[in-house]
C-alpha cells in the first residue's frame, strides 16, 4: 500500500483499540519483578521562576516485565542456553544481553488476530481458573471466527482473565492460589507451528498456571522464547476489542529500545478501518 493510500485510510476514519494497561502503583504483577513506582520529586510551587512559572517532574521505577510488556529472547533460558544456542550466563555478563536484548525487537506493524477462546467455548465469564487452553480450543476458536492464522501474524489469546486486572485485591489477578488459565506447551507449539511472529494473552504469565503453583514452571515460555523464536506479550487488555467483536486488525507495537534488557513495557494498538 502506498503512503497516499495509507493517509486516505486515516482520513476515512479508523477505530483504535488500546490493548495496553494503565501503569499505576499497586497494580497486579508477577512477584518475580520489581514493582512499578511513581513519584514527583519536584512539585508545582517547589521552585517558582521570576515570571511566576513553575513545573513539576516525575520519576518512575519498574521492572521491564510489569504492566503490558513484551519478552525479549534473552528473558528465558533452558538447560543454560538461549534461543541462539549461546550460554545464557556468558551472554548476560556485564549486566546486559547484547545479542538478544529488548533493543533487538523491531517495531511491529502486522496482521493481528484475536482468538476469543471463551466465546468459542461458550463460557461468557471466561475460562475457569487454572484451565489449560488446548490446541483443539485454539483451532475451534480460529474456525468459529473464520480468522485463519497466517505466517507472521501476531496472535492474541483471550482467556477472559483480564477482567480481573482491576480487582481491588491484586492477588486475584495474580492467581497464585486459584491458578490462571492459558496455553501450555501443546498450545504454544500449535501457535509456533503456524509461524506466528508473536503471541500474547490477557494474563501476567501468558501461559496456564496450575492452582497453587505460581510461576514455578513455564513450559510455554520455553517453547516460544527458547525453542521457536516467538515473542510473548503479557498483561494485555483484550476486553474492549473482544466486546466490539473484532477478531482481525492491524496490530501496532513498538518496544522501548532498552539496550540489553530482557523485556520492555509496551502499549499495543489494534487498528480497524472505519
Amino acid at each position: 500500500m502506498t503512503t497516499k493510500a495509507l493517509l486516505t485510510a486515516v482520513a476515512d476514519g479508523l477505530t483504535v483499540h488500546d490493548l495496553g494497561r494503565e501503569l499505576k502503583v499497586g497494580m497486579p504483577q508477577s512477584p518475580n519483578h520489581p514493582a512499578f513506582w511513581h513519584a514527583l520529586p519536584r512539585r508545582h510551587g517547589d521552585v517558582v521562576r521570576a515570571d511566576g512559572g513553575s513545573a513539576a517532574n516525575d520519576m518512575i521505577t519498574m521492572g521491564t516485565h510489569v504492566g503490558t510488556h513484551i519478552d525479549a529472547f534473552a528473558h528465558v533460558s533452558h538447560d543454560g542456553r538461549l534461543l541462539d544456542g549461546s550460554d545464557a550466563v556468558a551472554a548476560g555478563r556485564g549486566g546486559k544481553f547484547v545479542e538478544l536484548g529488548a533493543h533487538t525487537i523491531a517495531p511491529m506493524v502486522r496482521r493481528g488476530v484475536l482468538l476469543d477462546v471463551p466465546a468459542a467455548l461458550g463460557t461468557p465469564d471466561g475460562c475457569p481458573p487454572g484451565y489449560e487452553i488446548t490446541p483443539d480450543d485454539l483451532a475451534a476458536t480460529e474456525s468459529r471466527q473464520d480468522t485463519e492464522i497466517r505466517p507472521g501474524d501476531v496472535v492474541l489469546v483471550r482467556s477472559g482473565w483480564g477482567r480481573l486486572f482491576d480487582d481491588p485485591d491484586p492477588a486475584v489477578y495474580q492467581g497464585k492460589d486459584s491458578g490462571v488459565p492459558g496455553v501450555g506447551a501443546p498450545g504454544a507449539t500449535w501457535l509456533a507451528d503456524r509461524d506466528v511472529h508473536a503471541a500474547g494473552a490477557d494474563t501476567i504469565a501468558f501461559e496456564r498456571l496450575a492452582p497453587g503453583s505460581g510461576h514455578s514452571v513455564l513450559p510455554a515460555h520455553r517453547v516460544l522464547l527458547v525453542e521457536r523464536g516467538v515473542y510473548i506479550i503479557e498483561a494485555l487488555n483484550l476486553e474492549g476489542v473482544a466486546a466490539a467483536g473484532v477478531h482481525e486488525f492491524l496490530f501496532v507495537l513498538s518496544p522501548l529500545p532498552l539496550f540489553g534488557a530482557t523485556g520492555s513495557p509496551v502499549r499495543p494498538l489494534a487498528v480497524v478501518g472505519g
